[in-house]
């Protein structure tokens, strides 16, 4: 009977679930084949609401998309007699192959650093890293150099201001894909905050696949290596011979 007492005391005093996310995406799907430069996903939602807005905090959207995670070794480079030599390594034991971060304003002024904490949003707080070796006394610094190699081929994005909000009830933003995709589900949510709390979170998943010509390559080196071998064996001999061939012609 305590129990039961309890229970409803703590049912009775969490809040109601005031507004939640209406989701939509131009596509759910994404498909590499050969000729795939890269893509766009439109993401868009409304706000579906039990009570009217009152005279609280503005309204904020936070979307982020995730792609597979895995773990990464960054190595430092020094430069050593002339000549550039890797020295220290950290083993990073996970970090998301593709990540972009959305807001509908600054992420500073949308989400509080504790609430960043817990849901792991901005994009230091999404990649796991280990200890490090007692030799390596700057671990940051190997995160911040991956976000920085990211960032740069557009894997990473930090995409501030760029979800329109009407109304405090409908929200848009398009996040583009680069051309070098890991195929897998990627990971896509959308916060709701006010005051830099989150008051409402949804979850869906963008699948990025292979096809043709990728999606049976792809498939004869995961479940016929022998095979995949020999035919990366037989092509490069094939184009050895054709350049050389060439190579002849052009000679006489």
């Amino acid at each position: 009977m305590r129990a039961l007492i309890l229970a409803l005391a703590l049912l009775t005093a969490l809040p109601a679930m005031a507004e939640e996310v209406v989701l939509g995406l131009s596509s759910d799907q994404v498909s590499i084949n050969t000729s795939f430069d890269g893509s766009e996903i439109l993401i868009f939602g409304a706000v579906k609401r039990e009570e009217a807005i009152v005279d609280e905090p503005r309204l904020q959207v936070i979307i982020t998309v995730s792609g597979p995670s895995e773990p990464i070794t960054v190595r430092r480079k020094e430069k050593r007699f002339g000549i550039w030599v890797n020295t220290d390594a950290l083993e990073i034991d996970s970090a998301p192959s593709f990540y972009a971060v959305s807001t509908s304003t600054l992420l500073g002024l949308s989400l509080s650093e504790t609430e960043d904490v817990r849901h792991r949003v901005s994009i230091p707080r999404a990649i796991r890293s280990v200890d490090a070796p007692d030799t390596i006394s700057d671990s940051e610094s190997f995160t911040e150099a991956l976000i920085r190699i990211k960032s740069k081929s557009n894997q990473y994005q930090l995409n501030e201001g760029t979800i329109s909000v009407d109304e405090q009830t409908l929200f848009r933003t398009a996040i583009e894909l680069p051309a070098a995709l890991t195929e897998g589900d990627y990971q896509t949510r959308i916060f709701l905050t006010r005051g830099g709390a989150v008051v409402s979170q949804y979850e869906t998943s963008i699948f990025v696949r292979k096809v043709g010509l990728e999606r049976w390559l792809f498939t004869l080196s995961r479940e016929n290596a022998f095979l995949y071998g020999l035919m990366s064996l037989a092509i490069a001999i094939a184009a050895g011979w054709g350049a050389s061939a060439v190579f002849s012609a052009f000679r006489r």
